[in-house]
């Protein structure tokens, strides 16, 4: 086991490689930049100054608005141009900027943000404890809530309760999560009808003042929103997965011999079905907490105005933020490899049968 993990833990590195490579091709190939952006930016103030001017008439002379007219038609002096450029460190060509970067990842130094100004480590974990929070507590209640319900539905299928809660399932995987959440916030938030619930943000002012139990409690009434709206669309897909994944494991022999042995119906289920069901649940857990984490959020962040990792790096995407866009990308590329480990070693807690000694990486 030490050396699988071992094994697994050398892939990270070319992984990591690989997925960096290919995305820094990708952007550097896109249309567009932050120096474009800046630039249509200068341009747009331009034309803008140059519109008034000829707006003024005689309080400036057609001098004066000549020679604005003309400063606009030039376009962005050249020397800016060469500032800029050598700001962002696009003087240097595009292998060394990818080799430097690869050193400073190495030392978690993801650089400045171009148009925040701030390092984009400090704004990473500035904003990670919000997604975070809506991953962590959104996956547990998900898997908390699939697989009872999905284990459920296995025992009595096709009877009434399987059929009305398939469908309510099916109803609740139809409706967006940001669409359930603007309906929370009109039922619940003060929109038309009650006001039991905050609309913004995952803690009250004052907060810092509060003892460590009402802390709590504040924080908990902030999650309730957000986090129902992602859990009553994300928990459909999983529990038919368990559902499905029971009923196949209960049509076999080793299940039908152990109930002709007279063994309780929890002993058959959870001391035996449930290692065989579960092993495909488990795989798709680190796809599902990372999809949580950094994409599931972005619209429940914007709509809830939580400033997650999510919307940063959306804003960063939007405006060619690069440090941002592969900071965060590093991130989440370094965590889903981790959590695809540890759903590895999940499997043997599962499963005692699994041996990962002999799987060759």
């Amino acid at each position: 086991m030490l050396a699988y993990i071992a094994r697994r833990l050398l892939l990270v590195i070319p992984t990591l490689l690989g997925i960096m490579l290919v995305n820094f091709v990708i952007i550097q190939a896109a249309p567009g930049g932050p120096i474009d952006l800046i630039t249509r930016q200068l341009q747009g103030q331009a034309t803008e100054a140059t519109a008034r001017l000829a707006g003024t008439g005689g309080d400036t002379g057609g001098s004066g608005r000549n020679e604005a007219m003309s400063r606009a038609s030039r376009g962005i002096d050249p020397a800016l141009l060469e500032d800029l450029n050598r700001q962002f460190g696009f003087d240097r060509p595009a292998p060394e900027r990818f080799l430097k970067m690869l050193g400073d990842y190495a030392r978690f130094d993801f650089g400045t943000s171009f148009f925040r100004g701030r390092p984009v480590t400090e704004l990473i974990v500035e904003k990670l404890p919000v997604s975070i929070s809506l991953g962590v507590w959104t996956t547990l209640l998900t898997y908390l809530v699939s697989i009872p319900l999905g284990i459920r539905k296995a025992v009595r299928d096709g009877t009434p309760f399987d059929i009305w809660s398939s469908t309510l399932v099916s109803i609740g995987y139809a409706i967006p999560s940001f669409l359930f959440a603007v309906l929370l916030i009109v039922l619940f938030a003060g929109g038309s009808y009650f006001q039991w619930f905050p609309l913004r943000g995952l803690t009250s002012q004052g907060f810092e003042q509060m003892p460590w139990w009402q802390q709590v409690l504040d924080y908990a009434w902030h999650l309730v929103l957000p986090v129902t709206a992602m859990v009553v669309g994300s928990f459909a897909s999983l529990t038919l997965l368990t559902k499905n994944g029971f009923v196949e494991e209960l049509g076999k022999q080793y299940v039908l011999t152990a109930r002709a042995k007279g063994l309780p119906e929890r002993r058959v289920l959870y001391g035996h079905v449930f290692r065989n069901a579960m092993l495909i649940v488990i795989a798709g857990f680190p796809a599902t907490l990372i999809a949580m984490l950094f994409t599931g959020s972005l619209l429940i962040e914007i709509i809830f105005s939580l400033d997650g990792l999510g919307l940063l790096s959306y804003e960063a995407a939007i405006n060619r933020d690069y440090p941002i866009i592969f900071g965060t990308l590093f991130i989440f590329t370094l965590v889903g490899l981790i959590l695809s480990l540890v759903a590895d070693l999940t499997y043997v807690l599962v499963d005692p049968r699994i041996d990962f000694a002999r799987v060759r990486v």
